[in-house]
C-alpha cells in the first residue's frame, strides 16, 4: 500500500502562494515609489503573476485601486501660464462673432424653409391641375432677392 504524500504537496502549494504573493506585494511596493500610472496590468507584469489572481486578492486589489485613486487626484496638467490665458474681452469678441453668426444662419434658414415652401406649394399646384410646373429650376424668393448658395 502507498503512503499518503499529500502533506507534501499542500506544503509546495503554500509556499509557492507564500511566494507568489511576497512577489506581488513588492512589486507593489516598487511601483507605488515610482511616479506614473499603477495599472493591474503592471503589478501583476512586475510581480510576475496573473491579474485574474490580483483582482482574486481583496487586500491587494484595495491597494491597487488605493494608489490608482491617489494617482488620479494629481492635476495632469498645469494651467497655461497667464500671459497665455484668454482675456475676457477676447471670450466677448468670439461670443459676439458666434452670435452674430447664428443668426445670419438663422435668417438663411428662414429664407430657404420659404423657397422649399413655395416650390412644393407650385408642384403641389401642378399635380392638381394638370399643368406643367413653370420652367424654373429654382422658385423666386418671396422676398424678391436672389437666395444665395451656401
Amino acid at each position: 500500500m502507498r503512503s499518503d504524500n499529500s502533506q507534501h504537496l499542500v506544503a509546495a502549494a503554500r509556499k509557492r502562494a507564500a511566494q507568489t504573493r511576497r512577489r506581488a506585494i513588492t512589486a507593489l511596493r516598487r511601483i507605488a515609489d515610482n511616479p506614473g500610472a499603477i495599472s493591474f496590468d503592471s503589478v501583476a507584469s512586475e510581480a510576475g503573476v496573473s491579474r485574474s489572481w490580483l483582482y482574486a486578492q481583496p487586500d491587494l486589489r484595495a491597494q491597487i485601486e488605493q494608489l490608482r485613486a491617489r494617482n488620479h487626484q494629481r492635476p495632469a496638467t498645469a494651467a497655461p501660464p497667464e500671459r497665455q490665458r484668454a482675456t475676457d474681452a477676447s471670450l466677448l469678441r468670439r461670443l459676439e462673432a458666434a452670435a452674430d453668426r447664428i443668426r445670419r444662419l438663422e435668417q438663411d434658414n428662414q429664407q430657404l424653409r420659404a423657397a422649399l415652401a413655395q416650390a412644393l406649394g407650385e408642384h403641389r399646384q401642378a399635380a392638381i391641375t394638370g399643368r406643367r410646373a413653370p420652367g424654373r429650376d429654382t422658385p423666386i424668393n418671396p422676398s424678391g432677392t436672389n437666395l444665395k448658395p451656401c
